[in-house]
């Protein structure tokens, strides 16, 4: 197979497509909230209540979400691949659950997953989908410590090294539904344009690195995604167009 081992970036455009809110926004607010408030650990710090009231009701919101055609054509890219003796490795930068719901299997959550929490005292994490407040328990070490289990801006990533691993290991890199401004994920791409990788970005429009990518299918991922990996499953090439 000439792509047997692909990597995909998955970022907040494609779980809009289910009704899930983009993170970041022209207004500099998400949900009605400042950034400031509600994703960074200075915000955390001030009011931990309004943090974990924010993330709550995120949590239960996603209860009622649904992965969408782009979600279910990954998984058949992912489970038709590894059959033949491939992999395909999903890193999302988003939150949620929906690659999950449909059935995917190595998922790389780089800012954490909403349905988790963090304790801060002695580190465990813990899956949780009720509504959390500072004087949530940790189960671990009795400790009143808990935060949701999200990277916050200024906070370092997870998974970095693995990461790294992955994207030096594939033969193919897509993008899907990323902005290209939040870094490091919007510099995957130049990496593997660097080790001479072919690089394919799907969105409604071109990203802000777009010009990295040796490929682009714009328009709903949705609509995409599902004609892109049929070909791909079937000619092992990439469309001239979709």
């Amino acid at each position: 197979m000439q792509y047997s081992r692909i990597a995909v970036l998955t970022g907040a455009g494609i779980s809009a497509e289910s009704g899930v809110p983009v993170f970041r926004s022209e207004d500099g607010l998400w949900e009605q909230h400042r950034i400031e408030d509600v994703a960074t650990y200075e915000g955390f710090a001030r009011d931990p209540v309004l943090v974990h009231n924010f993330y709550n009701k995120m949590r239960q919101e996603l209860k009622s979400r649904e992965p969408n055609p782009a979600h279910i054509a990954l998984t058949k890219l992912q489970e038709e691949l590894t059959a033949r003796g491939g992999q395909v490795t999903i890193i999302t930068q988003n939150i949620d659950d929906l690659h999950e719901k449909a059935h995917s299997q190595h998922v790389i959550h780089m800012h954490g997953e909403l349905n988790k929490l963090l304790c801060e005292r002695c580190g465990a994490r813990i899956d949780f989908d009720g509504n959390s407040s500072p004087d949530t328990v940790c189960p671990k070490c009795g400790k009143k410590a808990m935060r949701p289990d999200i990277v916050w801006f200024g906070e370092i990533p997870y998974h970095m090294e693995e990461i790294q691993q992955v994207l030096f290991a594939c033969d193919l890199f897509l993008a899907v539904g990323t902005s290209g401004v939040v870094y490091p994920a919007a510099g995957f791409v130049s990496m593997c344009r660097h080790l001479g990788k072919p690089c394919v970005e799907f969105n409604l429009e071109p990203s802000v690195v777009g010009n990295v990518f040796n490929h682009g299918y714009y328009g709903k991922a949705g609509t995409t995604m599902p004609k892109f990996v049929d070909y791909l499953l079937e000619h092992d090439a990439l469309p001239e167009k979709l």
